[in-house]
């Protein structure tokens, strides 16, 4: 599962190992320096190798990735299970009140409402990683907010 924007947060992916068992990726993979270095670059340029190597666009991966948000924005999420959805936040896990954000729901597949999981434990790399994003996203926002005024918007 990823969490957040654009990084994994390796403490919450399961490896599926044989006869349905599985385990946290540090546990399977059990290199740290790794998975918090060339593991996460891999997943963040996987766009742009895909279009590298193929010599066409990665537009299906978005596709794909926006086919299975909707499937679970519709059906919601299994019990015990979570999904990551960019959301507006509520002040969970230190993200101001109203900035979009990536954060790991469950969804009500009745009603289509979704809820932010409290109480994930994060180490501070991760807590390193969610601060850069938040602090890219709030940058991002002010732009479009001020090329919006000078638009006269």
């Amino acid at each position: 599962m990823l969490f957040f924007i654009a990084w994994p947060t390796i403490p919450f992916l399961g490896i599926q190992l044989s006869r349905g068992n599985s385990v946290d990726a540090y546990t399977a993979v059990n290199d740290t320096a790794y998975l918090q270095g060339p593991f996460i670059s891999t997943i963040q340029k996987r766009g742009a190798v895909i279009i590298q190597k193929r010599k066409l666009s990665s537009a299906m991966s978005a596709a794909k990735a926006a086919c299975d948000h909707i499937h679970d924005w519709h059906f919601g999420t299994k019990p015990g299970e979570w999904v990551s959805m960019a959301v507006p936040s509520d002040g969970s896990y230190g993200i101001p009140a109203g900035l979009v954000f990536s954060f790991p729901v469950t969804i009500d597949g009745a009603t289509k409402e979704w809820k932010i999981v409290q109480g994930l434990s994060l180490d501070d790399f991760a807590k390193g990683k969610i601060a850069a994003t938040q602090k890219e996203l709030e940058e991002e926002r002010d732009d479009a907010l001020k090329a919006c005024d000078e638009a006269n918007m």
